[in-house]
């Protein structure tokens, strides 16, 4: 319970900027079709624009 309180204390810091710049979450959605047929992409993250990090799928 008190690592749940921690990840979401240090998650409600970074996204008010009291501890620096806020981080901006983005998000990407895409969808192509060619002829090997339908593909999809995805990727997730955040940037404060110094640091950015993200997934992609």
């Amino acid at each position: 319970m008190k690592q749940i309180a921690v990840i979401l204390l240090l998650a409600g810091l970074a996204g008010c900027g009291a501890d620096g710049a806020p981080m901006r979450p983005n998000a990407n959605l895409g969808l192509s079709v060619g002829t090997g047929g339908v593909s999809t992409s995805a990727s997730v993250g955040a940037s404060n624009g110094t640091v950015s990090v993200g997934v992609g799928i």
